[in-house]
């Protein structure tokens, strides 16, 4: 008999678990709602571009579809190692064994979405577009929605609904009506603003293209940036909320001399009009969920961001929730698609590695520059132990999260000693703020 899956949420995560499960045979009706627009018919927006790092998890998750892995790396760029600048002018390079694949996330979706929808027609696969989900009725398996453009409510029934709708999940939010379900949602103690430089004539000049540009200020500010594949450049600047040296700008003036005096690789690419486009965007916050299961009864799962949302500190976000769905497709071919027995497992095994996933995000990097400090040299003295000797000294705390498919909760056993450290570091400078 065929199944009715509705997913809420379009994005990389749950696109892709659309390709596993219609490749599965036509058991399968799959109906995705999103809240957003289409992105392949609205003007691409450089006010809400986010890039996004896709290690080996991520990329190996998409190679399991055919012709998605070509269909990425034809539209990213291939980060060899990433170069810490210095206040001094001098640079520290980090080389990476595998290269990461950088991209903006909304072109991530709309090749997915061109690719899904080219290989399925209407017949198995409808996408729906400006569709917020507001409620879910567990016992009749019905999920209410309403069309954000008319305002139109509507009711669909399914036989598995999977929220892949992100850290504010509306799937997730009707979890909370029922027993036993624990869910801890805290704002990860940075804030952030995007940067977007649309100066492509001058990028590249002094930035190697292939490289992940990164600077850090006394204060705890961190400032990412890299090329896309149009020749232009994006990242982000990551504070603390108590020493907001952003907020206080107020002209475009202020921000050019910010980025020429702190950043001033930037600031020479920099222009006007670059500056007033950084100026008028909001200061963002990063909502991390930690939750005790990923399932309600026989028919409703949460993955991805939905059930583990984590910092970009460690950029895990979008690879974990690819690899969310390699390990539902695995439960599914050992338990022949009974989605009953399938969903109760996908919390056994994959909370453990959720749960882990947020703790690693939030204290992998430590806030204290003293603590950055010693990490660095952590990571160097573990490099080469682990060279010498691969038996008996694991690899690198990065190198483990970067450059393996390592379940994350053995990562985070490894190196819990640390961990431990750089979360009594961070309160006691939370504390003194």
């Amino acid at each position: 008999m065929v199944k009715k899956v509705v997913i809420v949420g379009a994005g990389p995560c749950g696109l892709l678990l659309a390709y596993y499960l219609l490749r599965r045979g036509d058991q399968y009706q799959i109906d995705i709602y999103e809240r957003r627009s289409d992105p392949r018919i609205v003007s691409f927006s450089t006010s809400r571009t986010f890039p996004i790092s896709l290690n080996v998890r991520g990329m190996s998750a998409l190679g399991k579809i055919e012709g998605l892995e070509e269909a990425v790396k034809a539209i990213s760029v291939q980060m060899t190692g990433t170069l810490f600048h210095q206040k001094n002018g001098k640079a520290r390079l980090t080389p990476r064994k595998n290269p990461l694949t950088t991209l903006d996330r909304t072109r991530l979706t709309i090749v997915l979405l061109q690719k899904l929808t080219e290989k399925y027609n209407n017949s198995r696969l409808n996408i729906h577009f400006n569709c917020q989900c507001t409620s879910v009725d567990w016992t009749t398996k019905n999920i209410n929605l309403q069309n954000t453009e008319t305002a139109e409510e509507f009711t669909i029934n399914y036989d598995l609904l999977v929220g892949a709708d992100g850290s504010r999940s509306a799937v997730r939010e009707n979890f909370l009506t029922t027993e036993d379900f624990e869910c801890e949602q805290k704002y990860y103690p940075i804030d952030y603003k995007s940067i977007y430089l649309d100066s492509s004539d001058k990028l590249g000049t002094h930035l190697k293209l292939d490289n992940i540009h990164t600077w850090r200020l006394n204060d705890g500010t961190i400032m990412v940036a890299l090329h896309q594949v149009d020749g232009t450049m994006s990242g982000a600047i990551n504070f603390p909320p108590e020493k907001n040296q952003i907020a206080s700008l107020s002209t475009v003036e202020e921000v050019l001399t910010f980025f020429q005096d702190n950043f001033p690789e930037i600031g020479r690419l920099m222009t006007e009009k670059d500056a007033e486009a950084f100026l008028n965007k909001p200061i963002s916050r990063i909502l991390t969920v930690r939750c005790n299961r990923y399932h309600q009864d026989d028919s409703v799962l949460i993955i991805g961001d939905a059930a583990h949302a984590v910092s970009s500190s460690i950029g895990q976000g979008c690879n974990a929730a690819l690899e969310d769905v390699v390990v539902f497709d695995n439960i599914l071919d050992q338990y022949s698609d009974n989605l009953a027995e399938a969903l109760k497992q996908f919390t056994i095994r994959r909370n453990q590695d959720g749960l882990a996933l947020v703790e690693l995000g939030d204290y992998a990097f430590p806030s204290s520059t003293g603590l950055f400090i010693e990490f660095f040299l952590r990571e160097s003295i573990a490099k080469i132990l682990h060279k010498l000797s691969p038996k008996h000294f694991p690899p690198s705390l990065i190198d483990l999260i970067f450059e393996t498919t390592v379940p994350y909760s053995e990562i985070l056993n490894t190196y819990k000693g640390w961990i431990s450290k750089v979360k009594k570091s961070n309160a006691k400078l939370l504390a003194s703020a």
